[in-house]
């Protein structure tokens, strides 16, 4: 990829915020940078929203709520629709510059862009499905009518390690459903959702319906849209750490929530698994991202009958790795999202390697430019590893060991997550046992990764509170209203 390509794409930016279907300075004019997490480079400088410009937004979004609700399902629906084709136009475009911003591989990026448009398709079909109920009720005295409503003027704010995803997630159930939106996109990568904005403007979006307002003080800006009454609906991805902290200003206003918070997989691989089909799912779940996912394996819990196997085979393929900048051919692990996710990782594995564990592969950060960690293989993780304790969020694969079925079900559920789990085993007995037994929002039976736009994610316990994607998802942004008229 040429620097003149990369350029000239980083060049089409908007720099503004997006308020009421206008490209704006904000309130105070300040700026902030972005960076390549590949080079340390600022690739673009950006409007900085003030809580000031947070309200503005809201303003726009709250005076757009009615009409958006009143307008046509089907012509929400072919808004969405144009956006998806806008996306499939600009594929190559939003994956650069996800790759420039967050630092996966292109390949990757590419993935996450046929990921993210598949929201804006699915849910463009789900706007014209909105229906409800109605009958005689049981004492044949009136007719009920069960009717959905949109919730209302809703607040988003969103990871930096999936930008055009998690903005689809979020944005089209919204939509289809006719609530306004607010969003607020990482400080870290705010340009692909700012990028994906502008080509939901072009699909012929109301003004004031999505509004951006990125900010390098995320908090400061957030506290005051959660706390106004006009807002109807919070949803947020990101750490359980904050998650708990939005889900307690959100109390205050007694407002919908959606939190898709943190998890700590376990990937669990019983003795009679094909471990090919083991050996790939890992490689998927783990490295895919860079380990950069709320729905990597943290946890290798694997058969020891099996385990030397599969760590051997894991290994290879992890020493054959390229790494490099996402942009390079045949790259597999891009840098880190910055210096402290590298230091989190070098942590972890110094902790488990002190308590006895094995280092197979990696072990240290890449020297140089950039914010790399290499793609590491532990082996003989003990009880009481952080490693097993904390998300991992990067390249780093810890294998423990298991002797029975009920000690694997034990060790898989021994967290206070719950967001996704997998399991490969060929007995079908067993692998039924796991859907029953394991505490988890989502399961992936033999396979290493889950996500899809026609099914519902989110998590149990810590993981968080309801679901995206899926007939599920626009339900989130929707409110049931029963209505009952008496029979003449």
């Amino acid at each position: 990829m040429s620097t003149q390509t990369e350029q000239a794409l980083l060049d089409s930016i908007p720099t503004g915020l997006f308020i009421g279907g206008q490209w704006i300075d904000g309130e105070t004019g300040g700026t902030f940078d972005v960076q390549d997490p590949a080079t340390g480079a600022v690739i673009r400088t950006i409007a900085d929203a003030t809580p000031a410009d947070g309200i503005r937004a809201l303003d726009a979004a709250v005076a757009a709520q009615d009409d958006w609700a009143a307008t046509a399902p089907r012509v929400r629906s072919e808004i969405l629709r144009r956006a998806f084709d806008l996306v499939q136009e600009h594929k190559e475009d939003l994956a650069l510059l996800m790759t420039l911003e967050m630092g996966k591989p292109l390949a990757e990026a590419r993935g996450e862009v046929g990921y993210g448009g598949e929201f804006l398709r699915w849910f463009s079909e789900e706007a014209v499905r909105i229906s409800g109920r109605y009958g005689i009720n049981p004492e044949g005295t009136g007719h009920m009518v069960v009717s959905q409503r949109p919730v209302g003027p809703s607040f988003f704010v969103t990871p930096w390690n999936f930008p055009f995803a998690m903005a689809t997630r979020k944005i089209a159930p919204a939509l289809a459903a006719g609530c306004t939106v607010v969003i607020k996109p990482p400080a870290l990568t705010p340009l692909t959702t700012i990028f994906f904005v502008s080509l939901l403007e072009k699909a012929g979006l109301p003004a004031g319906v999505v509004n951006v307002v990125q900010t390098s003080k995320s908090s400061a800006l957030s506290a005051p849209i959660i706390a106004d009454p006009r807002l109807r609906k919070l949803s947020f991805t990101g750490s359980t750490e904050v998650g708990r902290k939005l889900i307690a200003q959100a109390a205050e206003g007694v407002l919908r929530v959606s939190m898709e918070l943190g998890g700590n997989a376990p990937f669990v691989v019983f003795d009679d698994a094909d471990l090919d089909k083991a050996v790939d799912g890992a490689l998927a779940a783990k490295f895919r991202n860079i380990g950069q996912a709320c729905t990597a394996a943290n946890r290798f819990i694997v058969h020891k009958d099996v385990a030397g196997e599969f760590a051997k085979r894991v290994t290879e393929r992890v020493n054959s790795m390229k790494i490099g900048r996402g942009t390079e051919d045949g790259v597999a692990i891009g840098p880190l999202i910055d210096a402290d996710a590298v230091a989190k990782a070098g942590e972890l594995v110094d902790d488990a390697v002190g308590r006895g564990a094995t280092l197979l592969a990696g072990g240290k950060a890449v020297e140089g430019t950039g914010t790399f960690y290499e793609p590491t293989v532990l082996t003989d993780v003990v009880a009481g590893s952080a490693i097993l304790r904390e998300e991992i969020f990067g390249p780093v694969l810890a294998i423990a060991t298991f002797e029975t079925e009920d000690e694997a079900v034990h060790l898989a559920n021994d967290t206070e997550y719950g967001l996704v789990s997998y399991v490969f085993t060929e007995n079908l007995q067993r692998g039924q046992r796991m859907i029953d037994k394991l505490e988890t929002g989502m399961m992936g039976l033999n396979v290493g990764v889950v996500s899809n736009a026609a099914a519902p994610f989110g998590g149990v316990k810590q993981s968080g509170v309801g679901r995206e994607g899926g007939f599920e998802g626009i339900h989130e942004y929707l409110s049931t209203k029963y209505t009952l008229i008496p029979v003449s």
